[in-house]
């Protein structure tokens, strides 16, 4: 294997490291406002519920998932999906995440044009990981030889896996922007429960930025490699 191709394992560390820690961190935010109990005693699926009912939404379904921060709202099956401490949780984290998610169904809603440029990419975000791991699966083959077709793959497959996660982040940002601006507009959380809800969707937020200049940062390099490698066989 090239000693250039270990700089690519030397960036996936590097993120993989930092995206820890941002877990980690959030995580931390979600425990620490999961002791700060909602004011009005509500669950996140009574606040999950009444977001709804605000912007006279009528046909999203909300239920419990499995798994700590599992949370999601699925646009085909139009539910929301919320994890067990967030669906009966009666504290700011469950607040924050729950009208997040909702936020999500708003968007849905109202059309946004981020979610569904988000929801049309699947599909070939699913197809382009199934073609990272047929390439790595030959990796060190191609490594070792500069074959530009792996590297064409490479850019081609990470692009688009960048372009998907470039995308999220105003889909993200937008759907927290929602979820403060109606919990504070119908009043559900007083000021000092607001800004924790603002604290643990800033963080929630952060792990989605990581993963995406991850992603942008790996195109980056493959393309660097693709230009090196044929600067080379020019010479």
């Amino acid at each position: 294997m090239g000693m250039g191709y270990m700089g690519y394992f030397v960036i996936v560390g590097v993120f993989a490291l930092l995206g820890k820690v941002v877990s980690g961190r959030l995580k931390s935010k979600f425990a620490q406002y999961s002791q700060m109990p909602t004011p009005n005693g509500m669950t996140g699926a009574d606040i999950a519920q009444k977001m709804l009912e605000d912007y006279g939404i009528h046909d999203v379904k909300i239920s419990m998932g499995q798994g700590m921060l599992s949370d999601h709202y699925n646009p085909l099956k139009k539910e929301v999906k919320l994890s067990p401490d967030v669906y009966q949780g009666r504290h700011v984290s469950a607040a924050a995440v729950a009208s997040h998610e909702v936020g999500h169904a708003v968007q849905h809603a109202k059309a946004y044009p981020f979610l569904g440029m988000r929801s049309a990419i699947v599909p070939f975000v699913q197809a382009s990981s199934k073609v990272q791991g047929i390439l790595f699966g030959f990796g060190i083959y191609f490594m070792s030889t500069d074959n530009p077709i792996f590297l064409i793959a490479a850019i081609a497959t990470f692009g688009i896996t960048a372009f998907f996660s470039v995308v999220t982040l105003p889909v993200e940002f937008d759907a927290s922007k929602r979820a403060l601006d109606w919990l504070d507009s119908s009043q559900i959380l007083p000021q000092r429960e607001h800004e924790g809800a603002k604290d643990a969707l800033k963080w929630a937020a952060m792990t989605y930025v990581v993963g995406a200049l991850s992603a942008v940062v790996q195109v980056l390099y493959w393309g660097l490699m693709l230009m090196n490698s044929r600067s080379g066989n020019r010479a």
